[in-house]
């Protein structure tokens, strides 16, 4: 199986094992699932009735008033209360297995590879950083967004040349998961991510 050349007309082969995955919907569910999830920083808080400072005594005396008896002025109907059942800290991670998420990312991959929709790059063609130059190789493989994966090292010429283009994100290979990769219309790859993704998804 072979994948487009950004910015040339030759082709880059690519794992068929990785990217002739057949698509499995509640598997790519679930690990896009629990990866938007692991990101929350579920740090949301509110105060109970026991929480708020606020006095304790009652609003007003029990009996003789005419009104209705009322007790802690803490209580959530009152204004200034507290909040009944908000949310508290805490985690939102889920576990998937591990072949389970290797098979939702060979999915994932996939349906670049079968949309045409999958494309490499020479990180060689930016010895500097040239934003143009990305923007119109981008321009000539289509339209939408795009994630474009680099490696973390000696590939940061191209980085700079990528993450200025709108509707462009640039992440480490070590760092994309089935929710950007699916999440992304376009999805281009150097060739030392393409191996990383290979091995991570094999």
């Amino acid at each position: 199986m072979k994948a487009a050349t950004l910015g040339k007309t030759t082709k880059t082969d690519v794992d068929e094992k990785v990217f002739s995955e057949k698509f499995h919907m509640s598997l790519v569910h679930e690990a896009a699932r629990a990866e938007l999830n692991a990101r929350r920083r579920g740090t949301a808080s509110t105060k109970t009735r026991g929480e708020v400072a606020m006095t304790g005594a009652k609003a007003w005396r029990q009996k003789g008033t005419g009104r209705a008896r009322v007790g802690a002025l803490s209580s959530p109907q009152r204004y200034g209360g507290g909040v009944a059942f908000g949310p508290k800290p805490r985690h939102y991670t889920v576990k998937v297995n591990k072949k389970a998420f290797r098979k939702a990312l060979r999915a994932a991959l996939s349906v670049h590879a079968d949309r045409g929709t999958l494309a490499v790059f020479d990180p060689a063609d930016y010895d500097k950083p040239a934003t143009k130059q990305a923007a119109d190789a981008l321009a000539k493989f289509g339209e939408g967004s795009a994630l474009v994966v680099c490696a973390r090292e000696n590939e940061e010429n191209a980085v700079k040349s990528f993450r200025n283009i709108r509707e462009v994100s640039v992440l480490p290979a070590d760092a994309v998961g089935v929710a950007d990769v699916i999440g992304a219309e376009r999805l281009v790859l150097s060739p030392a991510a393409l191996d990383e993704l290979t091995r991570r998804a094999s």
